[in-house]
């Protein structure tokens, strides 16, 4: 029995349950792009050389694993096969998946993020969202606040993004799909000012979880870096510990662009955490190991579709096995 069969069954939901065949189906262009061009040249019968090393790396590195990612990979995949004496090529793919689970930094609140819980004597629990424009900011955060609710949360989104024209009515139609209030001011008002209030309104409507938009400029770092610290300033006036999360929002396919915006983004703001967007619509997500890696930042969430409840708590066994997982069986799961 494979892995997403023994994942079912231990769920034993329907829900969850098409959420895992979800996570196989829109990972379906980075398998062609990497997983199935690995098992082309990862055959039962090879023999393991210097020449099928190359090969491997050329794969890894052109599917935006990433230069520094792919030698960390290759390091303990040639560690094993001098340990264990391997011979046989078939043999690397296990090795493979398990260099990359390793690689994937675990969130320190993975159990939380599971259930989508929250410190219950700590509440508001405020998310602060950022990220440039055009990644999927807003309706991460409608998905974002949909989870929540779902999970029986009270949510309240502060739409301090007040730079960008139409990034309100935006925010706003996505507050109304995830059915949650949202606080807003005019267009121009200080971002501070906004998330202030949201948090205000929060402690005495005694809401759960409170999600703060924020604009999406990087090309003024130091603006940004002083808006972003305003923000959280004020915010402390309300509740000390604000914002208990930074999460960075990055366009998976845009592969090892995106890492270089989450570089600079670390420059400015102490992120806990990523959420990757459209992995559904890109060959690109070796770039998760690559981001992943570089920052040693875990990614909290992805992004497998455009209903509002494809934002998937991210599972790095989960992730690692859809990506491997063979075509042929994942039709099977589906119909099962």
């Amino acid at each position: 029995m494979g892995f997403f069969s023994k994942l079912k069954e231990k769920l034993g939901s329907v829900t969850e349950a098409l959420k895992l065949d979800r996570l196989v189906d829109g990972l379906e262009k980075t398998r062609a792009s990497l997983v199935n061009r690995l098992r082309a040249v990862l055959y039962a019968g090879r023999k393991i050389d210097q020449q099928l090393i190359d090969e491997v790396e050329e794969i890894l590195i052109t599917s935006d694993v990433g230069v520094s990612t792919t030698e960390k990979l290759l390091d303990r995949l040639r560690d094993r096969v001098r340990r264990e004496n391997l011979q046989d090529a078939s043999l690397i793919v296990d090795v493979l998946k398990e260099a990359i689970v390793d690689i994937l930094a675990e969130s320190p609140s993975a159990t939380n993020d599971a259930t989508f819980g929250i410190d219950p004597a700590a509440t508001p629990h405020v998310i602060m969202v950022i990220g440039v424009n055009g990644v999927g900011k807003t309706t991460t955060i409608g998905k974002l606040a949909r989870n929540y609710k779902a999970a029986g949360k009270s949510v309240l989104i502060g739409a301090a993004d007040t730079f960008r024209a139409a990034a309100n009515e935006q925010l706003e139609v996505w507050a109304n799909r995830a059915g949650v209030d949202i606080v807003q001011q005019q267009q121009g008002a200080d971002p501070a000012a906004v998330a202030y209030d949201t948090l205000k309104a929060a402690v005495s409507r005694s809401v759960d979880v409170v999600i703060i938009d924020t604009a999406g400029r990087l090309h003024n770092k130091q603006g940004l870096m002083q808006e972003l610290e305003k923000i959280g300033r004020v915010m402390r006036k309300v509740k000390p510990d604000a914002p208990n999360d930074i999460f960075l929002v990055l366009d998976a396919t845009t592969g090892q662009n995106a890492l270089q915006q989450a570089k600079e983004f670390t420059k400015v703001a102490p992120i806990t955490g990523i959420i990757l967007t459209k992995l559904d619509g890109t060959a690109k997500g070796g770039a998760v190991l690559a981001i992943a890696d570089a920052l040693q930042l875990p990614v909290r969430y992805i992004g497998v579709g455009e209903q509002i409840d494809d934002l998937q708590v991210f599972d790095a066994r989960a992730f690692v096995e859809a990506l491997f997982e063979e075509r042929a069986t994942a039709g099977e799961h589906a119909t099962a």
